[in-house]
C-alpha cells in the first residue's frame, strides 16, 4: 500500500491536463468579465441609435 501511495504522489501524467483546464478556466473568466463590462456600452449604442431613428422618423413624417 505504501508503494502504491508513493507511486501515486510521484506520478505526473495528468499534470498537463490540469494545467490546460486551469488555463481555459482563466480565459473563460476573462471573457465573461470583458463581455460584462461591454454590455453597458453596447446597450447605450442601441438606445442612442433607437432615439436617433425615432427622431428621424418623426421629422420625416411631419
Amino acid at each position: 500500500m505504501a508503494q502504491y501511495l508513493s507511486n501515486f504522489v510521484r506520478e505526473e501524467d495528468g499534470q498537463d491536463l490540469i494545467e490546460y483546464t486551469l488555463l481555459m478556466t482563466f480565459i473563460a473568466i476573462a471573457c465573461l468579465a470583458l463581455v460584462g463590462s461591454g454590455r453597458n456600452a453596447i446597450n447605450q449604442i442601441w438606445i442612442t441609435s433607437n432615439s436617433d431613428l425615432t427622431t428621424a422618423s418623426t421629422i420625416s413624417a411631419s
